[in-house]
């Protein structure tokens, strides 16, 4: 036979851990919520396009200033073009950032840009914010788009490559 006493502690921890369950599923179902909203918001910078490698030459690839026209893009290998559409409609700095997170250049600094319009944009290879400091080293190169509206950049989900530099 179960002493009263035992039985009203049981009851408790009973008690106690249906609590727990039903916590449990009010959170998860907040969770589920939650996720179902990020995962149906739209990132602030979308399609991201680049060359995947370009070949820079010592000096400065004529017509590569920022923004590209779209009769322009991919007509030269010495130049590296990217591309973006933003969600939402904002003024952008684009910095080509370096393997070890550096700055090498600027594309462009508080450029307008439209909702959901493509945005193409090129590097010539060459360092600093005019994209006339000399030709930057080999190595892997990524973009980070940072908006006004906004507090944190965004980065590329994946990189270019410069290739050694032709004379």
């Amino acid at each position: 036979m179960v002493q009263p006493r035992f039985r009203a502690v049981l009851a408790m921890v009973f008690a106690l851990a249906a609590l727990a369950l039903a916590a449990l599923g009010v959170y998860g179902v907040l969770a589920f919520a939650v996720t179902q909203h990020l995962k149906h918001t739209p990132s602030a910078v979308q399609s991201f396009e680049r060359t995947t490698a370009f070949y820079p030459t010592r000096r400065a690839a004529a017509g590569c200033h920022g923004r590209v026209p779209k009769d322009q893009v991919l007509a030269s290998k010495r130049i590296e073009y990217v591309s973006f559409k933003l969600a939402r409609a904002d003024a952008v700095t684009v910095a080509v950032i370096n393997a070890a997170g550096g700055e090498e250049a600027t594309l462009v600094r508080d450029l307008p840009v439209e909702r959901y319009k493509q945005v193409s944009l090129c590097w010539n290879g060459q360092r600093g914010p005019r994209q006339r400091g000399g030709v930057a080293p080999a190595g892997e190169y990524r973009l980070r788009v940072s908006l006004r509206g906004r507090d944190l950049p965004v980065y590329s989900p994946e990189g270019f490559e410069l290739r050694a530099v032709r004379r």
